[in-house]
This record gives structure tokens, sequence and C-alpha cells, in this order.
């Protein structure tokens, strides 16, 4: 069942006083942090919607594997829209999704594995009786959020939806972003510190310099998606030069075109994969995947909870 995550970054901060997502709780930022827990769980289809400070934002994570998606009315629409933009962007990608705004930093990868194991449309963790982020949503249940009017956001939408609201026990109050001390909040980045401790595994194919690897992927995903190679290097955060000389280089190596173009609509020129692109990027993505599981065991086997205890 694959599995993908909606962050949504869009929002202006106004109460905090600075912009909250590139903020650090201790060595990374907010938004690295939410990112690397995800990751963490195997989600490897995050989508991000930014909208105020999008540029920075979008900067700040460009080598994090991502897609970003912009809300460029973020001034004058909710979260619900935002929410939706990724949404509608995830909805044939992945059977279920994880949702949470960017501003709930320190629920932990056991939360997260909670949330995965349970067997339900709609499932949401509960600390001492108070529900938090993220939230697990059905892939069948994105259809009636996106045509649903938005009175009182998300949660208005999933209540309406008529699905059953699995609430999954978790010892993690992170899920809320709250502490009653300093004392207690340290205790809370030191735990969530321990569990953040997993192996990080890039997988790059190599001639005599590498030549594909997991930005590339995320690249060939977005031509495919966009129709557009411009539009795909604004959406992995690559420069439009960068990216065309990744494919020549990538072409020159294997001797065979990957991207082609053709006449679309109103004079326009569409890009997409060609079938040997679309051949190279299915078996880097099941190779990528299997050297990933076998990373996990191996670190379980060697490592444990050492880091927790």
């Amino acid at each position: 069942m694959r599995t993908g995550a909606v962050i949504v970054a869009a929002g202006m901060s106004s109460r905090m006083g600075d912009f909250k997502p590139m903020l650090n709780i201790g060595r990374i930022s907010i938004a690295e942090r939410v990112v690397a827990t995800l990751q963490q769980c195997g989600v490897t289809e995050i989508v991000m919607v930014t909208g105020f400070n999008a540029a920075a934002l979008e900067r700040h994570l460009a080598n994090h594997g991502i897609v970003f998606l912009r809300n460029e009315r973020y001034e004058t629409t909710t979260m619900f829209e935002s929410a939706c933009l990724g949404l509608a962007y995830i909805r044939d990608k992945c059977d279920r999704v994880l949702f949470t705004p960017v501003d709930i930093p320190l629920f932990t990868a056991a939360t997260v594995r909670s949330l995965l194991d349970v067997d339900a449309e709609l499932a949401v963790p509960v600390c001492d009786g108070e529900q938090g982020h993220p939230i697990l949503i059905g892939g069948s249940l994105i259809e009636k959020i996106l045509s649903d009017p938005g009175r009182d956001g998300l949660r208005g939408a999933l209540e309406r939806s008529g699905a059953e609201n699995a609430a999954v026990p978790v010892d993690d109050r992170g899920i809320l972003h709250d502490a009653d001390t300093p004392e207690d909040y340290a205790e809370l980045l030191r735990y969530h510190n321990a569990q953040l401790v997993r192996p990080v595994v890039d997988i790059a194919l190599v001639r005599e310099k590498p030549f594909f690897d997991s930005r590339l992927a995320k690249l060939f995903h977005q031509i495919e998606e966009t129709g557009s190679v411009r539009s795909a290097c604004a959406r992995v955060q690559m420069s439009y030069s960068s990216c065309w000389n990744a494919i020549r280089m990538l072409e020159s190596q294997l001797k065979r075109p990957l991207i082609e173009r053709s006449q679309g609509g109103a004079g326009k020129r569409r890009s997409h994969l060609t079938a040997d692109g679309k051949r190279l990027l299915a078996l880097y993505e099941n190779y990528a995947d299997a050297v990933r599981e076998e990373a996990g065991r191996l670190y379980e086997e060697y490592f444990g909870d050492w880091f927790l205890e």
C-alpha cells in the first residue's frame, strides 16, 4: 500500500512574528523535522503546499526529495484550500495520505507507524484525550474532501464525509506540539531527537560519474505529470539549465532518448518520458525501494532501540 503525505506551509506566521517553517528546533528547522519523520517511516511521495515566503522555503528544502506546490492566493484563502491543492495532486499517486500543518513538528516516527498499522479510512492520533496530527486519510475520502464546501475547514469536511474516525492512542505529546514547562519541552525534544536516528540511503546509478539519483527520479515524475520541463524544475527546485544538462548527460550515458517533445495545443510543445525513460524510472524506484527496505531491516538488527536507551 503506497502512502503519501501533504504538508501545508502556506500561512503567513503572523502570530509567531517570524517565518515559522524555517525556525530551528535543535539543529534542524521545523519544516525539516516534519519531512525527516515522514521519510523515516518510508513515506517517499511528499508534497508541501507553500505560499507566504515560498521561494525561501523551497530553496531551504530543495535537497529533501519533496514536491512543492504553490498556493498563489495564500493571503485570501484558508488552510483547507491549501490542503485541497495538495490532496488533488496526490490523489492518484497513493492509497492513503498523511496530512499535517507544518507547525506540528514533534510527532514521532512511532506515532506515524501506529497510524499506518490501522485499517481505517480515517485515523487520528490521540494523546491524553486530545486529537492531534498527522491524520491518516484513505484515498477513497479524497474526492469527498475535494467536493466539500469547506465549512469548518478540513475537520468539517471529514465529519461530513461519513467516514468513521478511528482514534489511535499514542504516548506522544508531540502530536499536539504542547509542553507545559521549558523542562517538559526539552524532554520532548530529547525524545524526538532519539527517535530521529535512522538510516538514510540515497541510491545513485554511476558509470564514470553518477548519472541518475532520487532527485532526477522526482524530476522525471514531474515532467510526466506537468508535460513541461520548466514546470517540473520549479516543483523539484532545480534550475532549468541544470535540468537539461542532467537530462542530456543521462541520455549520452545511456545512448538513448529519455525525454521527447511533441506539439500540444495553442502551438505549445509538451515534454514527456519516452518508453525507455519510463522503464528507467520504474526500474530505479523498484530497486531503491528494495535497498531501503533491506537497510531498515539491517538497522533494526544491528541497532534496535539502542539510541532510545
